[in-house]
Parts: C-alpha cells; structure tokens; sequence
C-alpha cells in the first residue's frame, strides 16, 4: 500500500484516478481548488463517488500556494505523487493567460519542490498532446523535437517536462510526463467536444464543427487512459545508461526523467466521433461547419510504443463502446428520459 497525493482530484482523470488507487488498497490524498472554470457541481458529484473512503481524505487548495503546498508535502509525507491539476483548454488560454501561469507554472514548481524535500519515489504528472504544436508527421512520437507550441496551454505543459528533467537531473527526483491524447468518457468536461455535442444534439441545435469536419483525435477512453496511469506510476523513471548528448533523444536523459505518449494510437475522423454520439442517442446533429480555431492543429495520433515496450499499456475500447458509454452515463447524470432509439 502506497500514500499517493492526488492533485486535480474532482477532474476528469483525477477522479478516475483516485477510484482506481483506492479500490487497489492504497491511502490517497486528493487535492483540488474546486474553481469555477467549468460546473462546480459536476466536480462535486466526482468527489462524492469515494469521499467518504476510509483511505481518502480531502484537501481544497490551489496549486499556487506555496505555504500550503510546504505544509501539506512536510505533514502527508507521501510516497508518490500524481499530478493531474492545471488550468486545462487551448481556446481559454487565448482569453485568460495569466491562469496558465499561475496554475501550470507556479503550481507545478510548487509540486517540484514538495517532491524534493520530501524524497517522493515517484512523480508521474500531466503533460498534453498539445505540445507537438507545429508538428506535421505523424504518428507523434516522444523521441522528436517538440519546440513550436501554438498556444500558451502547450508551451505550459512543455515547460512542465523540462522544469522536470531539471529537478529529475538536479536531485534524481523520478519524474514522468504522460502526453495524454484526447481523454472521452463518463465524467467527461463539459468544456469537451462529447458533452458540447451531446448537449446540443439533444436539444436540437447545432454542433460547431471545426475546420468544416476535416480533423482526426486519438479518442481514448478514460479506462485506457487510467490503466495506462497506475502502470506508469507503479514503475519509477530510470535513468536511460545510454543517453547520449551528442545525439540527445527527447524523450529520456541520464536522469530518471521519461516523457510517454499515452493515446489510443488510432486516430479517428472528426465526423466518424459525431456518427458514434448520433447513433448513442438515435438522432442526427444539425453541423454548422466552422474554420480551424486558433491553436488547433488538424490531427492528433499517438505513437505509444514506448509505453507498450515498458509497462505493457494495451488500450482497448473501441470508440463505438466507449461513446455508448459516455452517453448513457450523460442521460443518467443529465436526467435525460426516453432520447435514445
């Protein structure tokens, strides 16, 4: 059994998380600020499902204070640490940048130093596809340059992964970043295309389709993406004994320091996505074709070798079950009767 702290324990992932280490026996520390960046309640209804285990306590605070963060880190004392809380959305960056910086920055160099003081075994933290910005070859792999982010929420997360190395080099503090693709699935953000589109099909209005249809997402189930989690935090970062700086690879160092794509690895038309939510609920969307949005890119696929290779990540949810899933978890939350075909 492992003392894990959680952070962005009311997300989307981090919810699903701490299910998962719970259920496995371990004491789980969930840190959260609940802020209103999207549905309060939907994060209480989160937290609600294992709040009350006997393994779980919470703790409301924001990644960005510093005292709080020493004196949780000094009195937890925990083993591991998962670090899933960040000021999520590439559109939102565009309009408040400031709560990119406080969040993903500030807070994770709080993160960082709790983990340094404190001989944290391992810190595995959320990085984002988004970091393979002007990237054009696919599929994405972790072993190429990822310098030309295109939007603040990117360049966040990649500051994330070298503020790592650097802890990782200084203190051989274990680090691993997991570059997640496109996470769907009972729980889900409403800020995210499958409640956005839901939502609106249901009440008959239409969906905003972006760059008229022609785009691809690794959709990946939220299982996968937990199973795929715990494996990874369950094997520390090593040191890579043949890491050279004459020919750097990205995704490694001399340091216990790893970057992992973690996807479905089958990226799956746009269109195809919104055919599996109309056939879910058994009615068509009306689509308002839309221009590419500022910091999208067209496609997103995820070479996920590495992970298969080191902790055997075997993602399986096609996206038909998985949209299934997702929608008659959104009518039952949502209160939704007598939609479906």
């Amino acid at each position: 059994m492992h003392k894990v702290l959680v952070t962005g324990a009311a997300g989307f992932i981090g919810s699903n998380v701490c299910i998962r280490l719970l259920q496995r026996g371990d004491q789980v520390v969930g840190l959260d600020n609940l802020n209103d960046y999207y549905d309060v309640s939907l994060k209480d209804a989160r937290l609600a499902q294992f709040s009350e285990h006997e393994n779980f306590r919470f703790v409301k605070m924001d990644l960005a204070d510093r005292q709080g963060m020493e004196a949780l880190f000094a009195e937890a004392q925990f083993d591991r640490v998962v670090n899933l809380a960040a000021q999520a959305g590439v559109r939102y960056s565009l309009q408040n940048p400031h709560a990119y910086i406080d969040s993903n920055i500030v807070g994770f160099i709080n993160v960082l130093e709790g983990c340094r003081h404190h001989q944290i075994k391992h810190l595995v933290y959320a990085s984002s596809s988004s970091v393979y910005g002007a990237n054009e070859v696919v599929p994405f792999s972790v072993h190429d340059n990822v310098d030309h982010p295109i939007s603040l929420y990117a360049a966040s997360k990649k500051a994330n992964e070298l503020m790592a190395h650097s802890y990782s080099h200084l203190y051989a503090l274990p680090t691993t970043g997991l570059r997640f693709f496109t996470v769907y699935g009972p729980w889900g953000r409403p800020d995210m295309a499958p409640i956005l589109f839901t939502r609106a099909i249901l009440a008959g209005e239409a969906i905003q389709v972006f760059n008229h249809g022609d785009m691809q997402r690794d959709f990946t189930y939220i299982d996968d993406i937990v199973e795929g989690v715990l494996r990874v935090l369950d094997q520390p970062a090593r040191a890579n004994l043949d890491w050279s700086g004459k020919r750097p690879d990205p995704a490694s160092s001399k340091a216990p320091w790893r970057i992992y794509n973690i996807g479905n690895s089958s990226p799956v038309k746009l269109m195809e996505f919104i055919e599996a939510i109309e056939a879910a609920l058994g009615m068509e969307a009306e689509k308002q074709f839309m221009p590419m949005q500022p910091g999208d890119v067209p496609t997103t696929y995820a070479d996920v070798k590495d992970l298969i290779r080191d902790v055997d990540y075997c993602p399986d949810t096609s996206v038909e079950d998985g949209v299934a899933r997702f929608v008659a978890w959104y009518l039952d939350y949502y209160n939704v009767k007598g939609r479906t075909c």
